[in-house]
């Protein structure tokens, strides 16, 4: 069986600040520390459990399109969506913090032919999404937020 070659086209993503710690040097600095990924823009992300509703906070990176604030469901190529996802499936308000600015917003999964197009934009500032799309054979969803008027 060969390799898929997407898996071999990008460098190693540096992984020293992930999940919890993320969110932690994120909130005490305003964004200063964690704010750029990997070359990419991070937000974060504040959904309620939908089973413990409870407030649930993550960093994702972001693409600013029209506007908006889009965010990827890739799970990194995962065959189900991610916890995060399955959350504003069931309550679309969530807040974001951008940088050292928080709000609240309203999350609605793209539709095509609308879906297609940020999917590009998205894949512009973060390659991978093509691996990750790659890697499972689910349609990864297109998340786009808007702050709540």
């Amino acid at each position: 069986m060969s390799q898929n070659p997407l898996e071999t086209a990008f460098p190693p993503t540096d992984t020293s600040l992930l999940g919890a710690a993320h969110v932690k040097a994120y909130v005490e600095s305003d964004g200063e520390v964690g704010y750029i990924w990997n070359g990419v823009t991070i937000l974060l992300l504040t959904t309620t459990g939908r089973s413990s509703g409870e407030p649930r906070t993550i960093p994702i990176i972001f693409t600013e399109y029209h506007g908006s604030y889009v965010i990827i469901a890739s799970s990194g190529g995962a065959p189900m969506h991610p916890k995060w996802y399955l959350n504003i499936l069931a309550e679309p308000h969530v807040k974001l913090q951008v940088k050292a600015e928080t709000f609240d917003a309203v999350a609605r999964t793209a539709d095509s032919p609308e879906r297609e197009a940020i999917w590009r934009e998205a894949v512009k500032n973060w390659p991978k999404y093509d691996l990750y799309q790659s890697r499972t054979t689910r349609q990864i969803p297109v998340v786009v937020i808007d702050r709540k008027p």
